[in-house]
C-alpha cells in the first residue's frame, strides 16, 4: 500500500483466489494467473471526513519513476467485480488504474504533480474472473491537476489524454503507477494482471511476480 495515498482503514493485500462464486467453473472460476490477486476493500461512510469514503492504492514508487508518460502503450488489468458492488454503486463502481507524474505542461510550468486516472467501464461479467480489460481502448482518462483539458468531466481517451500531454516542451514523467480505489462507493474484489507496457504484475499471496508479455 502507499500509505500517503490511504485514508481510512481500507485493505489492498495479496491473497489467493478468489475462486469464483458457486456454480462458476472454468477459467473465469480461477485467477487469471497463478494462484493469487489483490484483494481490494474500501468503506463508503467510515471516516470523519468529507467524503466520508475510503481511498487505497496499491502500487510501486520506485521503478517506475523517471519513465515517459508518453511511453505507455499498454496499461490494463482483469479484475472480479461481484453483484454487491454494483448493488453499491452501479455497473462503473470499478477499481481504477493511477500514475503520479509530473505533467511538464508548458502552460502550467510550476505544476508539477498530477494523478493520471483511468475509469474503466463495468465489468463484462460480475462474480467472477473477467478477461483482460484494456485501458487504451475502454473507459476513459483524466488528469485530477486539470493542467489539460482532459479533466475529470472531459473524460478523455487514452489517445487524447496522451495528445494534451505532448505540447513540445519537457516530457512527462511517471512518478508511480498504482491499481486504486476511492473515494466514492463501498468495493470489495480483487485485481490481478496489471499490466504495464510489456511487463504483466501477477498478484500471489507470497508476492509480486513479473511476467514479460513476448
Amino acid at each position: 500500500m502507499i500509505t500517503r495515498n490511504t485514508i481510512g482503514s481500507p485493505v489492498a493485500a495479496l491473497r489467493t483466489g478468489p475462486y469464483g462464486s458457486f456454480g462458476v467453473t472454468g477459467s473465469s472460476a480461477r485467477p487469471p494467473y497463478g494462484k493469487g490477486s489483490l484483494g481490494i476493500e474500501v468503506a463508503d461512510s467510515s471516516t470523519s471526513l468529507t467524503p466520508p469514503a475510503e481511498k487505497v492504492d496499491f502500487g510501486n514508487e520506485v521503478d517506475f519513476f523517471g519513465d515517459p508518460v508518453l511511453g505507455l502503450n499498454k496499461v490494463g488489468f482483469h479484475v472480479f467485480q461481484t453483484g454487491e458492488n454494483v448493488d453499491y454503486g452501479g455497473t462503473k463502481n470499478m477499481p481504477n488504474i493511477r500514475f503520479e507524474i509530473n505533467p511538464n505542461v508548458s502552460a502550467h510550468p510550476t505544476d508539477t504533480y498530477s494523478t493520471l486516472v483511468w475509469v474503466p467501464d463495468a465489468a463484462p461479467v460480475t462474480n467472477r474472473w473477467s478477461g483482460y480489460i484494456d485501458a487504451t481502448t475502454t473507459g476513459y482518462w483524466f488528469l485530477t491537476g486539470g493542467e489539460t483539458a482532459c479533466d475529470q468531466a472531459a473524460q478523455c481517451t487514452f489517445t487524447q489524454l496522451k495528445a494534451s500531454l505532448n505540447d513540445g516542451g519537457a516530457v512527462p514523467t511517471i512518478y508511480s503507477a498504482a491499481v486504486g480505489k476511492g473515494r466514492d462507493h463501498m468495493w470489495i474484489g480483487a485485481v490481478d494482471g496489471l499490466r504495464i507496457n510489456q511487463y504483466v504484475y501477477d498478484f500471489e499471496a507470497d508476492g509480486v511476480k513479473v511476467r514479460r508479455v513476448v
